[in-house]
């Protein structure tokens, strides 16, 4: 296909072969990681799938359509997408690990002050990106 008969999807997929079979295996490792995240409390499903569609979106317009569009997993992804809707479930659970972390790094592996302070100050951006974002949709 020439490059002025291709959708703005097609030309940004990948035709290196091997490069395109990577991103497609990273995936749906992704996706894999995703669903055990389904079933732990302690693992993110949403970032997992927003790389897995990012991935696909190089390697596979099929597998793309597939994620987005699927009625369980799509669904977060579609949330995001349209209306930058982050659960509250989600952010108690992003947030609350965040935290963790930092408490896990200040009592058992950082030395000094600097690498706590340098953390703290990134997830304290971060939490407040994700605590910015709706937790529902709009109403219509």
């Amino acid at each position: 296909m020439d490059e002025q008969t291709q959708s703005p999807e097609e030309k940004d997929i990948v035709l290196c072969a091997p490069a395109r079979a990577g991103l497609l295996a990273f995936g749906w490792f992704n996706i894999g990681l995703a669903v055990i995240g389904m079933v732990l409390p302690v693992m993110p499903t949403t970032v997992f799938l927003l790389i897995a569609l990012w991935a696909f979106s190089k390697s596979s317009l099929r597998f793309h359509r597939w994620l987005y569009e699927h009625p369980i997993l799509g669904r977060t992804i579609r949330q995001w997408h349209e209306h930058r809707v982050i659960p509250v479930r989600a952010k108690f659970m992003a947030v609350g690990m965040m935290a963790s972390s930092l408490v896990y790094v200040t009592l058992f592996v950082a030395d000094g002050w600097a690498l706590p302070l340098a953390l703290a100050m990134t997830l304290s951006a971060v939490s407040a990106f994700i605590v910015s974002r709706p937790s529902r949709l709009p109403t219509r």
